[in-house]
């Protein structure tokens, strides 16, 4: 998955020299490594993915499920792992998510059977999305406002950039030095060392409100994206018969239960009335759209680079490294372009850079170079992606009243991860079915080309979605300090 900007904490520029005390530094490193850990543990299975289903017998459908048990759990739990850290505790949350998260790292390196990975790569993502919201509000608790805590946010921000950019590479690694267990293994002695620093240096914090959680929900919104992702998967085994229909309609039965507990619980996890407002609705959906095509880039360039081209798992981490570069530099001259440009503008632009970097890749061959074939189409594909993540999250946030700012920024992020889980299994489908179960190197490539050249017309609409629905007239000025996310 692709590191993506998160525009939801507007920092201030500073005005002095900042300084954390040393006191506060093992709080904000133990946040920070926290933070690095989540979303690492997106990018760095990618090119462990062939040697994980050489070891383990798994299917091609079952191998994109390595990807995305996480990224369902994550993005259906995320929301609600920020309202418990604010209702139990930011220090207790944070542990309970850490040591979640370190036990199925444990127990994914160590699965003999595909469904132990897969579970495991679930309960993952659970910890993950209860650990993730605790740990910018643990760190902006520790420091006080101002310059000391804008400089503990870059840091924070350069930490999640930094593993999202670093996860192929040390993927790479671990797998060619090791084996592809290493790339949860390493999870096990890091997160025990945080989790001991945790208990004693964090201070509990809470922001006092006991009201209940929406647990239905967020059960309900994550067995309705499994489930409809389980269907689409399907679909290519078994045509349009009952081991695809139940599933499907299942999943959207649950999706249809999920918006009906929204309307009427007293808490909700998503409010819909955030939706009434234009610039939250229409921005959320083009980040669906766009998650939709860019999440699944990763997942086909590394099974490409090796099981096409023959690269080893630490070649094609180094292959991705341009492309990972490419992502963060255009999201860190996203927000500079924006105050020219409109958001608006910047965001369609993005998409259509993406769009034409994903029908260039489309045209990928079985000998094809590396310059043409990997690099120069994944510069286009990402650099797009980061200069259009800024504004549409910007307008997202912009639109939202007062006491919704930080629903709607987790909101984004939430709606980026489901779209890059749909589209994943939809993609991987299309993939499938024009390779027709053919082991053939010019098969595989045909398939693989013909996703690229599906996100490519999904990205076109997006396009076309965000010229119609996005508003004109919001120019939101952008934050000082963007922290980056997965």
């Amino acid at each position: 998955m692709t590191c993506m900007p998160d525009v939801s904490v507007p920092v201030s520029a500073p005005s002095a020299t900042p300084r954390i005390p040393p006191s506060t530094w093992a709080v904000v490193l133990a946040a920070c490594t926290g933070q690095f850990l989540v979303v690492l543990d997106v990018a760095v299975v990618n090119v462990a993915l062939p040697s994980m289903r050489a070891d383990l017998g798994l299917s091609a459908a079952a191998l994109q499920w390595v990807v995305n048990a996480y990224s369902i759990a994550f993005a259906g739990f995320m929301l609600l792992g920020g309202r418990a850290a604010d209702i139990y505790g930011r220090k207790l949350m944070f542990l309970v998510g850490l040591g979640l998260f370190t036990a199925a790292s444990l127990a994914g390196g160590l699965a003999q059977e595909g469904w132990q990975l897969l579970a495991a790569r679930g309960v993952q993502g659970l910890g993950a999305a209860v650990l993730a919201p605790a740990t910018l509000t643990i760190l902006t608790a520790a420091v006080p406002e101002g310059p000391a805590r804008t400089k503990a946010i870059g840091t924070w921000m350069a930490v999640g950039a930094g593993g999202g950019a670093a996860g192929g590479l040390v993927g790479g690694v671990l797998t060619d030095a090791l084996s592809w267990r290493w790339v949860l293994l390493i999870n096990v002695p890091i997160g025990a060392l945080v989790l001991v620093a945790a208990a004693l240096r964090i201070t509990e914090g809470r922001a006092g409100d006991r009201r209940r959680i929406d647990l239905l929900g967020a059960v309900l919104v994550t067995a309705g994206l499994a489930a409809v992702a389980y269907g689409i998967v399907q679909t290519e085994a078994e045509g349009w018969a009952a081991a695809t229909l139940v599933p499907l309609l299942a999943g959207v039965a649950l999706l249809a239960a999920f918006v009906a507990v929204e309307a009427r619980t007293a808490v909700p996890l998503i409010p819909l009335r955030v939706f009434s407002v234009r610039a939250v609705s229409s921005a959320n959906v083009s980040m669906l759209l766009m998650g939709s095509a860019t999440f699944s880039m990763w997942y086909f360039m590394t099974v490409y680079a090796q099981n096409v081209l023959g690269y080893t798992p630490l070649q094609a981490g180094l292959a991705l490294m341009p492309t990972s570069a490419a992502v963060v530099i255009g999201a860190k001259i996203g927000p500079r372009l924006m105050v020219r440009t409109g958001a608006k503008s910047l965001a369609v632009a993005g998409v259509l850079i993406t769009a034409a970097g994903f029908g260039w890749q489309s045209t990928m061959g079985v000998d094809g170079s590396y310059l043409t074939a990997i690099m120069f189409p994944g510069i286009l594909m990402m650099a797009g992606a980061g200069l259009a993540s800024t504004p549409l999250a910007a307008l997202a946030t912009s639109g939202a009243a007062p006491g919704d700012a930080g629903l709607v920024s987790g909101l984004i992020n939430t709606s980026r991860t489901m779209g890059g889980a749909l589209g994943l299994a939809v993609l991987s489908t299309v993939a499938a079915a024009r390779t027709g179960g053919s082991g053939d190197a010019a098969e595989i490539t045909a398939g693989y080309a013909m996703a690229f050249r599906t996100a490519s017309g999904v990205l076109l609409a997006g396009a076309v979605v965000m010229l119609l629905w996005l508003p004109n007239h919001r120019s939101p000025r952008p934050p000082a300090e963007v922290p980056a996310k997965v």
